[in-house]
Formats: structure tokens, sequence, C-alpha cells
């Protein structure tokens, strides 16, 4: 539950390991490289069609205006003209960009087309999803994609001479990309350090049981654990999850990591030989907390949040 980097391990042809600093196996499925461009096609779509009603929704209230445009392409434009030109061109830009961006800079980390494939994308380092490794992912779209598909588009007009067998070598080279490292990784994966992985809808996992531990009493010692909200607010149902793991897995060094490093997120310092009781009475506190705020319609996704 650290924000520090951690590694992973490889497992077989899509599922990875990713071992935290404290010692946390959090297992991960790789998205199928099949399911990436099925996203990218539906985004698309779904681009597609926005700009499209978009464009016959500025027709209508627009009126005769684009009529104008189209004549004065060569002779001066009216003011309102004007404006309808760079509004559109505004649209246009934040179509292409803003989208994706807003999207993937969510809590859920995916566009509505990986929604609808259930995928995401992550930091590969187990870390926060920063905006600049974001933008950084989706500015090289701009290279691996968008560049040479003008170059292709152009090139049968027979204008941009062997520059539409360069712009097909490069889209191939960059499309390959994906089937030469174990992870699926494309060139703006690489850059920005993030990878995309299966995220299928979930809620919040049926109750692991702590035998009373919401009621902070410890069935070895008799000490009692109460947490306040603001030490359970440091955490959120991802941190929620992987606790829930610890737990089941039963791991000595894991539960004693991951108690060490709640102790310190929170102040606490109860000693040492009751680690499991602790760990139980705070599962089932923020548990408890969680569901009680996701009746108000209140959720937090993960310790960021």
């Amino acid at each position: 539950m650290s924000a520090a980097a951690g590694s992973y391990q490889y497992v077989n042809k899509r599922q990875r390991t990713l071992v935290t600093p404290e010692g946390i196996s959090v297992p991960i499925v790789v998205a199928s490289r099949g399911s990436r461009v099925g996203a990218l096609v539906l985004d698309f779509v779904l681009l597609y069609v926005g700009l499209t009603i978009f464009v016959l929704l500025m027709g209508w209230i627009a009126g005769g205006l684009f009529d104008e445009i189209a004549d004065g392409m060569e002779e001066s434009v009216s003011g309102a003209g004007e404006f309808i030109v760079i509004v559109f061109i505004l649209i246009l830009f934040l179509a292409r960009y803003g989208y994706f961006l807003a999207f993937e800079l969510g809590p859920r980390g995916a566009t509505l087309g990986k929604r609808a494939t259930g995928i995401r994308i992550a930091a590969r380092d187990g870390g926060r999803l920063t905006a600049e490794a974001v933008l950084a992912r989706n500015l090289l779209r701009d290279i691996e994609l968008f560049m040479p598909l003008v170059f292709l588009i152009f090139a049968p007009t027979g204008e941009m001479g062997n520059a539409g067998l360069a712009g097909l070598a490069w889209f191939m080279v960059f499309m390959a990309f994906p089937f030469f490292n174990k992870d699926a990784l494309r060139a703006g994966d690489v850059i920005a350090g993030t990878w995309v992985v299966e995220a299928p809808r979930t809620k919040l996992a049926e109750a692991l049981s702590t035998q009373g531990a919401a009621r902070g009493q410890s069935g070895v010692t008799g000490a009692r654990y109460e947490f306040g909200d603001e030490e359970l607010s440091v955490y959120g149902e991802h941190e929620l999850q992987t606790l829930e793991q610890v737990l089941r897995d039963g791991r000595g060094e894991a539960i004693s990591a991951v108690h060490a490093t709640i102790c310190g997120k929170i102040g606490w310092d109860p000693g040492t030989g009751d680690e499991r009781a602790f760990l139980e009475a705070f599962y089932a506190q923020l548990r408890a907390k969680l569901e009680n705020d996701m009746r108000f319609g209140k959720r937090k996704q993960n310790k960021f949040a």
C-alpha cells in the first residue's frame, strides 16, 4: 500500500504478478491485442458519430453560414463565419485529444471503448497513473497512427511521391510494435511507463470472515482495535481488496510488512505478535466505512481519490 515503485514477475503469456515493495503479490492480466484494437475502433466510431451529430447540429443552427464559408474560401468571410470556423477547429482539437485525456485521467483509467472491452491503462510500476504518463502516451499516438495515416490517405493522389510508401512502412512498424514484446506494449506505453490490463467490472468482493473483528476485538490477546474516520480515510477500495488478498493468502512476511505499513501510515504503534488481528480489525472497519459511504453516493476508489 505504499506509493513506492514495485516490480512485476512474468507468469505466462498474459498473466503477471505485480510485487509491491512490501512484498504483496497482486495478480495482473495483460489485455489482449484484439481487445485493444476493438477498444480503439469503438472509440473512433464514437468520435465520428459525435462529430457528425455536432456538424449536423451546427448546420441546423448556423443556417446559411456554412454555404457562405464554402463560397468565400477564396474571398472574405464574415465575422460570424470566422467564428464558426474557429469553433469547429476547437471542437476537432478537443475531440482528438480531450476525449482520451479526460477519460484516461479519470478514476477508471479507461475510455468508453476500453470500458466496453473490459480493459484499462495502468502504471507498470504499480504506482499512481499520472497526468504526464497519460499525456505522453496520447501524444505518441500522433506519431504512431495519425501522421502515417495522413501519408496513406494523400498518397493515391500522386502529389506526395514516395511518401505513401514511407507512410505505409511507418504505419506497419508501429502497428507491429506490440507483437514484439511480451507485455503487448505500444511505443506510447514504453515512453509513458504504462500498460493496458484487464479490468472487468467488479463490486466489493464478498466479505472476508474476520470473526468479530469489526468490533476491534482480538481473539489472540484480547486487545481492542478501533479506528476513527480519519485513520480509515487514508485508504480506498483498491487497498481494501489488496489487504483482503493478503489476509486470504496468510503469508507471514506479507502480513508483517502490511501491518508495519498501515501502522506507519495512521501513526499507530501496537507492537508485534498480534499483526493478523490488527489487520482483520482494520479490514472489517475500513470495509464497513466504504460500504456506508457508497450508500450516500461517495466512492473512494483508492488512497489517491
